[in-house]
């Protein structure tokens, strides 16, 4: 089994039996600039601090790579994002950001269903916001 990385308890891995792996991830941070109007005069920009950094990255969940049960990966972020659940972000033998994510949002691609209507194979796109210690 290669374990590619994590976000909480999810296990990005791929091996013979099993596929979870990340895709088109964006990591991106900014600053935050105010401008000072005066009157007459130029506007004077000042940097007042740094915005928190964000994530974002696909996972292609499906029956077809070995998920037995695509539904529970859906649940757990759901989890996540609905208690406001700080997680840790690993990918390779990296750690992102200073401390942990939350997850902002969420949305499924959701593609194939089986006969009986059960989800088969979607695309859940994960857009992760920086939380801090204070």
């Amino acid at each position: 089994m290669g374990k590619i990385g994590m976000l909480g308890d999810i296990i990005f891995e791929v091996s013979d039996e099993r596929q979870l792996t990340i895709t088109n991830a964006k990591w991106s941070g900014s600053g935050r600039v105010s401008t000072h109007q005066r009157h007459l005069q130029d506007a004077l920009t000042e940097w007042t601090g740094r915005d928190p950094d964000r994530m974002s990255f696909d996972i292609v969940v499906s029956w077809y790579n070995g998920i037995q049960n695509p539904q529970e990966a859906v649940n757990q972020i759901w989890d996540y994002e609905r208690n406001g659940k700080a997680v840790p972000l690993t990918i390779g033998e990296k750690g992102y950001g200073k401390y942990r994510w939350l997850v902002e949002s969420h949305s499924s691609t959701m593609e194939h269903y089986d006969r009986n209507g059960n989800l088969m194979h979607y695309t859940m796109s994960i857009s992760l916001v920086e939380y801090l210690k204070k």
